[in-house]
């Protein structure tokens, strides 16, 4: 099969002829139809957050289940599914409590694969290491039952791959993790992929005020058709105070949808006293956050998201059932359609912050 591999940090995946396992009792072999390319990708493939090469990037994906494992019984052949690097092993604390996105045991057997059994991927007598469970920029994917989700044939595929990341992670942010009540005031701070989402999570949600800030007038006008009731550049230098004198005193609740130490800080200083920041975007590892100690004493609280605090085998299919009826929109979500073969440049793309998501269409 066909698949985009990353041998170097910082250097263009190379489309090669990889080959993939048989599956396992608890595995299911899955077509991808689409795969989006998410600025998550690129914070692996720039060295941001290291991890173990080659390998096969890629983690937003929707397809076609192909083969199942002798011991699978949730899905069949035939069947169309979304996939999520929130594999959940079902038996740990974490598990157990219903923060299935926090898994402690999710990157051990029998998720992964263990060290004396033969890879998933591989290329001759080399291991390709799969990317977060999945590695969905290939021809084929080799994942655990518990790493994918049932979903109804009549949901678009290229819509269903945007809820296996961004959707997700933006929406459950706004649902799960801060908890947005009818009413509240919210700013969302970036308007890519995962920003779009959350603002339309937080028009879902009944927020009474949702301020999109970014630096690019275009994703500013997607956020507006996405339930964004203010717009703000911030290339003026000024969001802060911007969107704390439109709110009167600052948000409820803010999100930092980009993963910078600045941003960070920003979502935090729009807060009125008891409002609360998440952080969805990925801060590059080593990096700290520095906020005024004071703010505290105004219960001011700044928190993580992991994958929007999702139960994805919940929150996927419900998604898919805001598409169909008109709450959630996806279509403006996607900026293009692309071949397997164009992924640097949907990753380039992604550097500029100038368009949305890239979606690989692996029937082009």
């Amino acid at each position: 099969m066909k698949a985009a591999v990353l041998r170097e940090p910082n250097k263009p995946l190379e489309i090669e002829d990889v080959q993939i396992s048989k599956p396992g009792p608890r595995e299911v072999l899955v077509r991808p139809v689409a795969a989006g390319v998410c600025h998550s990708d690129l914070h692996f493939m720039d060295g941001s957050y290291p991890y173990a090469l080659p390998t096969i990037l890629g983690h937003e994906s929707a397809g076609i289940v192909e083969e199942v494992g002798s011991d699978v019984t949730y899905v069949k052949k035939g069947d169309h599914v979304i996939t999520c690097l929130s594999a959940f092993c079902g038996h740990c604390p974490k598990c157990l409590t219903g923060h299935l996105s926090l898994c402690d045991e999710k990157n051990d057997p029998p998720i992964t694969r263990a060290p004396e059994q033969a890879p998933r991927l591989f290329k001759g007598d080399e291991t390709i290491h799969q990317f977060l469970n999945l590695s969905s920029f290939a021809e084929l994917m080799l994942i655990h039952e518990h790493a994918l989700v049932k979903i109804r044939e009549d949901m678009p595929m290229d819509r269903a791959a945007l809820i296996g990341c961004s959707t997700t992670t933006g929406v459950g942010a706004v649902f799960h993790t801060a908890g947005v009540e009818p009413g509240s005031t919210v700013a969302v701070i970036g308007c890519g992929g995962v920003g779009l989402a959350a603002i339309n999570g937080a028009a879902i949600a009944g927020a009474g005020m949702i301020i999109a800030v970014d630096m690019v007038d275009s994703k500013l006008e997607i956020a507006k058709s996405l339930g964004a009731t203010h717009t703000i550049n911030a290339s003026s230098g000024n969001a802060v105070g911007e969107v704390i004198e439109l709110t009167r005193g600052g948000c409820d609740y803010t999100f930092e949808a980009i993963g910078l130490k600045a941003t960070a800080e920003q979502a935090f200083q729009m807060l009125r006293n008891g409002g609360t920041a998440t952080i969805i975007g990925m801060i590059p590892v080593g990096t700290m956050v520095e906020l005024h100690g004071v703010d505290f004493l105004m219960e001011k609280k700044i928190q993580g998201s992991n994958m929007g605090s999702n139960r994805f085998r919940i929150d996927m299919p419900r998604f898919v059932e805001f598409y169909l009826s008109g709450k959630l929109h996806l279509d403006q979500m996607i900026s293009k359609h692309i071949k397997l073969s164009d992924v640097n440049e949907a990753l380039n793309a992604l550097k500029t912050g100038q368009e949305a998501r890239h979606v690989i269409m692996f029937d082009q």
